[in-house]
């Protein structure tokens, strides 16, 4: 064989290996991706032959498909309206899926390995396959009480079950309607899409889960933990509470701005605190003390055990990063005490605050789904139960409990009282941008003979008036007290 011949001949054989190598990149290594890539339509346009599976609260389908006389077989609805929509997310013929709709897509597209049994059954009788059903933790009247109590507000709302873990209620307003995105008509999907995601309110963004804020004084919650937690504080120990705090201290000082209360109002005369008396009234100056004193460390490590560890989770939903920040300085510190600085969270993570108070110091980890069904309702998988962790002890924890109790009987957020409950809580409002009003809180949590029943967290975008720590009492907090009744199941509660 000549030199030229055999220089074609590798040629030839190299890019058949190359061909050969592509091929099976492409068909077994990168597969999975290919097929989750939401520009691939092949598998969407396969799964509206089969009838996907519902989206189930209280018995009744908030996301279901019917059957159709056109190409694509079945037309993804939702009965549960805006009320539900930035929870079960969209299906798209266009646009692919969020939320619910993709964070349980195998369940619901009838692929999840857990129904090979139904997928044979129905290969052996000729049945048409169809997905599973998934069963969500929400109480419909608790959503429906907080859905309607933020009409008008950007914002969200977050209920626990403090002893498991379970999602009672997911709101984030604005919403919109799925709807409008699972017809099978690609112009108006595109022109309904299009009109979603250039709204300014941004109605597609589930604000509970996927949107972290500055938390303002509910953070104080979490540097009084940590004090508690040194075993050298007790709610009536006497903690500086001066009307006026230096950021900086230091020589030379590397600020001159000072912290002060709303308004120059004074917490004790200007003289010493009790820690109880200063979160009821939430003494800004006082927590700014506090957590200098108490140090960084001590902060960030209370901080992250109830959970602002700056790494995202999942409920099956994805879950933002809610984290304490970075606190280069001392000035940045006592910012910090007062959840101010860098520390964001989501309204998930306050709720979660109020139930490992509410739960004696043990975090049970949310979680939205309680039953996976199978097509003909025989239950495949689920959750009944959140992982448990220790938070803080049980001690620290009941202390804690007494201080917000206080909070809420003669302080900040009186406006979230239950009558023949004990409700603890803490309101908090939330600078976060300049020549914008501040962020309005309330987390907070309701409990009957000792017995945790629903933990909350409300918080409404831009809803406060600047330096003013009874704003989250005055807007969020009856939201709050309206959800945790219709939990309770309390005639009026919303």
């Amino acid at each position: 064989m000549n030199a030229p011949v055999r220089r074609v001949a590798i040629a030839v054989m190299v890019l058949f290996g190359l061909l050969i190598a592509n091929a099976n990149y492409v068909q077994v290594i990168n597969a999975d991706a290919l097929r989750n890539d939401p520009s691939n339509l092949r598998p969407l346009l396969s799964e509206y032959q089969r009838q996907r599976g519902e989206i189930v609260v209280d018995g009744r389908a908030i996301a279901s498909s019917r059957a159709t006389d056109d190409r694509l077989r079945y037309l993804r609805q939702y009965p549960g309206g805006p009320a539900y929509g930035t929870l079960t997310g969209f299906y798209s013929l266009i646009y692919g899926k969020s939320g619910l709709e993709q964070a349980e897509a195998p369940i619901l597209s009838g692929e999840d390995p857990r129904l090979f049994t139904s997928r044979l059954t129905d290969l052996f009788t000729g049945r048409d396959p169809r997905g599973g059903s998934v069963v969500l933790t929400i109480n419909a009247h608790a959503q429906q009480v907080a859905y309607q109590s933020m009409a008008g507000h950007r914002g969200a709302v977050v209920a626990l079950d403090p002893s498991t873990g379970a999602i009672l209620a997911m709101v984030s307003t604005p919403s919109y309607d799925p709807t409008v995105l699972s017809g099978h008509d690609p112009k108006k999907i595109s022109a309904a899409y299009q009109k979603l995601i250039t709204d300014p309110a941004s109605p597609v963004l589930n604000r509970a889960v996927n949107q972290n804020y500055p938390p303002g004084s509910v953070f104080k919650v979490i540097v009084a933990a940590a004090a508690l937690g040194t075993g050298s504080y007790h709610p009536e120990t006497q903690i500086p509470a001066p009307d006026s705090l230096p950021l900086s201290t230091s020589t030379p000082a590397t600020t001159t701005r000072s912290l002060h209360n709303f308004d120059g109002e004074s917490c004790a005369g200007g003289g010493p605190d009790t820690l109880i008396h200063a979160l009821t009234i939430s003494c800004n100056t006082a927590f700014g003390q506090l957590a200098n004193t108490l140090g960084e460390d001590a902060i960030r490590q209370q901080a992250e055990a109830f959970g602002l560890t700056g790494e995202a989770s999942a409920v099956p939903l994805p879950v933002s990063a809610s984290t304490i920040g970075e606190v280069p300085d001392e000035p940045a510190l006592k910012l910090t005490g007062i959840g101010q600085m860098n520390v964001k969270m989501t309204p998930l993570q306050g709720a979660m605050i109020a139930a490992v108070v509410a739960n004696r110091g043990t975090l049970a980890q949310p979680y939205l789904v309680s039953q996976v069904r199978a097509p003909d309702l025989t239950v495949v998988g689920g959750t009944t139960q959140g992982d448990e962790r220790r938070v803080l002890s049980s001690d620290v924890a009941d202390q804690l409990g007494t201080m917000m109790a206080s909070v809420v009987q003669n302080g900040t957020g009186t406006l979230a009282q239950i009558p023949g409950y004990t409700v603890g809580g803490k309101t908090g409002t939330a600078d976060n941008a300049p020549g914008k009003p501040p962020h309005a809180w309330f987390v907070g949590y309701a409990m009957q003979d000792s017995a945790p029943k629903v933990a909350v967290a409300v918080l409404i975008e831009n809803g406060g008036v600047a330096g003013n720590e009874t704003t989250g009492g005055r807007a969020a907090a009856p939201i709050a007290r309206d959800v945790m009744k219709a939990v309770l199941g309390i005639q009026g509660g919303g």
